[in-house]
Protein backbone atom coordinates (compact mmCIF):
# COMPACT_ATOMS: atom_id res chain seq x y z
CA UNK A 1 0.00 0.00 0.00
CA UNK A 2 0.95 3.42 -0.91
CA UNK A 3 1.02 6.15 1.70
CA UNK A 4 1.38 9.66 2.68
CA UNK A 5 5.07 8.91 3.09
CA UNK A 6 6.04 7.86 0.07
CA UNK A 7 4.63 10.56 -1.92
CA UNK A 8 5.74 13.78 0.52
CA UNK A 9 9.19 14.39 2.22
CA UNK A 10 8.95 12.81 6.00
CA UNK A 11 9.52 16.36 7.32
CA UNK A 12 6.33 17.40 5.75
CA UNK A 13 4.43 14.63 6.71
CA UNK A 14 5.92 14.92 10.14
CA UNK A 15 4.29 18.68 10.39
CA UNK A 16 0.91 17.93 9.00
CA UNK A 17 0.20 14.95 11.49
CA UNK A 18 1.41 17.74 13.78
CA UNK A 19 -1.12 20.28 12.69
CA UNK A 20 -3.52 17.44 12.23
CA UNK A 21 -3.81 16.10 15.86
CA UNK A 22 -3.19 19.80 17.22
CA UNK A 23 -6.08 21.13 15.63
CA UNK A 24 -8.28 18.02 16.58
CA UNK A 25 -7.61 19.09 20.35
CA UNK A 26 -8.13 22.20 19.95
CA UNK A 27 -11.21 22.05 18.46
CA UNK A 28 -12.68 19.38 20.47
CA UNK A 29 -12.61 16.46 18.53
CA UNK A 30 -10.36 14.82 20.98
CA UNK A 31 -11.19 15.81 23.97
CA UNK A 32 -9.37 16.00 27.73
CA UNK A 33 -8.66 12.60 28.76
CA UNK A 34 -9.21 10.90 25.48
CA UNK A 35 -6.80 8.42 24.37
CA UNK A 36 -4.23 8.58 21.19
CA UNK A 37 -3.36 4.97 19.63
CA UNK A 38 -0.63 5.02 17.18
CA UNK A 39 -1.86 2.52 15.28
CA UNK A 40 -5.60 3.93 15.02
CA UNK A 41 -4.13 7.55 14.33
CA UNK A 42 -1.31 6.03 11.28
CA UNK A 43 -4.07 4.35 9.72
CA UNK A 44 -6.73 7.11 9.62
CA UNK A 45 -4.23 9.66 8.50
CA UNK A 46 -2.39 7.09 5.80
CA UNK A 47 0.74 7.70 7.40
CA UNK A 48 3.45 4.81 8.84
CA UNK A 49 3.63 5.19 12.67
CA UNK A 50 6.65 7.10 13.28
CA UNK A 51 5.80 10.88 12.07
CA UNK A 52 2.31 9.36 14.37
CA UNK A 53 5.17 8.99 16.81
CA UNK A 54 6.82 12.06 16.62
CA UNK A 55 3.94 14.81 16.64
CA UNK A 56 2.62 13.09 19.90
CA UNK A 57 5.96 13.69 21.13
CA UNK A 58 5.73 17.37 19.94
CA UNK A 59 2.34 17.65 21.42
CA UNK A 60 3.54 16.47 24.82
CA UNK A 61 6.18 19.48 24.68
CA UNK A 62 3.73 21.99 23.91
CA UNK A 63 1.33 20.29 26.87
CA UNK A 64 -1.39 19.49 24.99
CA UNK A 65 -1.16 15.31 25.86
CA UNK A 66 0.28 13.31 28.82
CA UNK A 67 2.05 10.29 28.21
CA UNK A 68 1.01 7.93 30.89
CA UNK A 69 3.32 4.79 29.86
CA UNK A 70 4.65 3.76 26.90
CA UNK A 71 1.48 2.35 25.75
CA UNK A 72 -1.17 5.04 27.09
CA UNK A 73 -1.17 8.59 25.45
CA UNK A 74 -4.31 10.73 26.85
CA UNK A 75 -4.79 14.55 25.72
CA UNK A 76 -4.13 16.37 28.74
CA UNK A 77 -7.17 17.79 31.24
CA UNK A 78 -5.62 21.21 32.51
CA UNK A 79 -6.28 21.75 36.17
CA UNK A 80 -7.41 25.10 37.88
CA UNK A 81 -3.56 25.62 38.33
CA UNK A 82 -2.59 24.84 34.75
CA UNK A 83 -5.48 27.51 33.51
CA UNK A 84 -4.50 30.70 36.26
CA UNK A 85 -0.65 29.87 35.51
CA UNK A 86 -0.93 30.24 31.71
CA UNK A 87 -3.39 33.45 32.38
CA UNK A 88 -0.70 34.68 34.65
CA UNK A 89 1.89 34.67 31.50
CA UNK A 90 -0.68 35.65 29.14
CA UNK A 91 -1.50 38.59 30.90
CA UNK A 92 2.66 40.02 31.16
CA UNK A 93 3.37 39.17 27.73
CA UNK A 94 -0.31 40.48 25.79
CA UNK A 95 0.06 43.76 27.77
CA UNK A 96 3.76 44.02 27.00
CA UNK A 97 2.70 43.52 22.89
CA UNK A 98 -0.23 46.18 23.37
CA UNK A 99 2.17 48.42 24.53
CA UNK A 100 4.97 47.88 21.89
CA UNK A 101 1.90 47.97 19.18
CA UNK A 102 0.41 51.26 20.20
CA UNK A 103 3.91 52.64 19.69
CA UNK A 104 4.45 51.04 16.14
CA UNK A 105 0.74 50.73 14.74
CA UNK A 106 -0.11 53.00 11.59
CA UNK A 107 -3.30 52.77 9.46
CA UNK A 108 -2.64 49.73 7.82
CA UNK A 109 -1.80 47.62 10.89
CA UNK A 110 -5.26 49.00 12.19
CA UNK A 111 -7.31 48.25 9.40
CA UNK A 112 -5.72 44.79 9.15
CA UNK A 113 -6.99 44.54 12.98
CA UNK A 114 -10.36 46.15 12.12
CA UNK A 115 -10.99 43.21 9.65
CA UNK A 116 -9.85 40.65 11.50
CA UNK A 117 -12.81 41.74 14.29
CA UNK A 118 -15.14 42.01 11.24
CA UNK A 119 -14.53 38.09 10.21
CA UNK A 120 -14.90 37.40 13.62
CA UNK A 121 -17.96 38.69 14.09
CA UNK A 122 -19.38 37.66 10.63
CA UNK A 123 -18.34 34.03 12.10
CA UNK A 124 -20.29 34.47 15.55
CA UNK A 125 -23.45 35.46 13.90
CA UNK A 126 -23.60 32.44 12.02
CA UNK A 127 -22.97 30.27 15.28
CA UNK A 128 -19.54 29.55 13.87
CA UNK A 129 -17.31 29.07 17.46
CA UNK A 130 -14.90 27.01 15.86
CA UNK A 131 -14.07 29.78 13.00
CA UNK A 132 -14.74 33.19 15.59
CA UNK A 133 -12.32 31.26 18.21
CA UNK A 134 -9.53 31.32 15.77
CA UNK A 135 -9.66 34.68 14.38
CA UNK A 136 -10.03 36.02 17.80
CA UNK A 137 -6.39 34.01 18.04
CA UNK A 138 -5.53 35.56 14.68
CA UNK A 139 -6.47 38.66 16.42
CA UNK A 140 -4.03 38.98 19.25
CA UNK A 141 -1.41 37.27 17.26
CA UNK A 142 -1.51 40.25 14.88
CA UNK A 143 -0.44 42.28 17.82
CA UNK A 144 2.01 40.92 18.63
CA UNK A 145 3.29 40.75 15.12
CA UNK A 146 2.89 44.70 15.03
CA UNK A 147 4.64 44.68 17.91
CA UNK A 148 7.69 43.72 16.58
CA UNK A 149 9.94 42.13 19.40
CA UNK A 150 11.30 39.23 17.94
CA UNK A 151 11.97 37.90 21.90
CA UNK A 152 8.11 38.31 22.61
CA UNK A 153 7.34 36.29 19.66
CA UNK A 154 9.74 33.59 20.71
CA UNK A 155 8.17 33.25 24.06
CA UNK A 156 4.44 33.63 22.91
CA UNK A 157 4.38 31.41 20.41
CA UNK A 158 5.02 28.03 21.97
CA UNK A 159 2.03 29.32 24.25
CA UNK A 160 -0.14 29.70 21.53
CA UNK A 161 -1.84 26.63 21.09
CA UNK A 162 -3.05 26.63 24.59
CA UNK A 163 -4.21 30.10 24.77
CA UNK A 164 -6.41 29.42 21.74
CA UNK A 165 -7.95 26.53 23.58
CA UNK A 166 -8.35 28.74 26.68
CA UNK A 167 -10.23 31.47 24.53
CA UNK A 168 -12.66 28.91 23.35
CA UNK A 169 -14.10 28.48 26.43
CA UNK A 170 -15.21 31.73 26.23
CA UNK A 171 -18.91 31.91 24.30
CA UNK A 172 -19.42 35.01 25.40
CA UNK A 173 -18.58 36.18 22.01
CA UNK A 174 -20.21 39.67 22.00
CA UNK A 175 -18.91 40.63 24.82
CA UNK A 176 -15.31 39.59 23.97
CA UNK A 177 -16.00 41.24 20.41
CA UNK A 178 -16.23 44.78 21.90
CA UNK A 179 -13.42 44.37 24.45
CA UNK A 180 -11.48 43.89 21.39
CA UNK A 181 -12.91 47.02 19.64
CA UNK A 182 -11.86 48.89 22.89
CA UNK A 183 -8.08 47.22 22.79
CA UNK A 184 -7.78 48.12 19.08
CA UNK A 185 -8.88 52.05 19.96
CA UNK A 186 -6.45 52.08 22.71
CA UNK A 187 -3.45 50.74 20.65
CA UNK A 188 -5.37 53.10 18.00
CA UNK A 189 -4.52 56.38 20.63
CA UNK A 190 -0.40 55.82 20.49
CA UNK A 191 -0.76 55.45 24.32
CA UNK A 192 1.42 52.86 25.15
CA UNK A 193 0.57 52.65 29.02
CA UNK A 194 -3.75 53.28 27.97
CA UNK A 195 -3.16 50.17 25.61
CA UNK A 196 -1.03 48.02 28.24
CA UNK A 197 -3.38 48.55 31.12
CA UNK A 198 -6.50 47.76 28.80
CA UNK A 199 -4.99 44.22 27.75
CA UNK A 200 -4.13 43.31 31.31
CA UNK A 201 -7.91 44.36 32.35
CA UNK A 202 -9.06 42.42 28.80
CA UNK A 203 -7.11 38.82 29.80
CA UNK A 204 -8.18 39.39 33.40
CA UNK A 205 -11.83 39.15 32.34
CA UNK A 206 -11.31 36.82 30.13
CA UNK A 207 -9.50 34.64 33.27
CA UNK A 208 -12.83 35.27 35.03
CA UNK A 209 -14.73 33.81 32.83
CA UNK A 210 -12.91 31.12 31.57
CA UNK A 211 -12.54 29.58 35.32
CA UNK A 212 -15.99 29.68 35.53
CA UNK A 213 -17.16 27.69 32.51
CA UNK A 214 -14.40 24.99 33.08
CA UNK A 215 -14.66 25.08 37.07
CA UNK A 216 -17.50 26.83 38.06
Amino acid sequence: MTTTDDRQPLAATRQRVREELRERILSGLLKPGDRLVERELAEGLGVSRVPVREAIRSLEAEGFVVVESPRRVVVRTLSRVDVEELFDVREALESLAAGLAASRAGKPELRRLERLLADAARAAARGDAARTAVLNSRFHDEIVAIAGNGLLTTLIEPLEGRLRWLTSQNEHWSDLHEEHHGLVAAIASGDAARAKAFAADHVRVNRRVTLEALFG
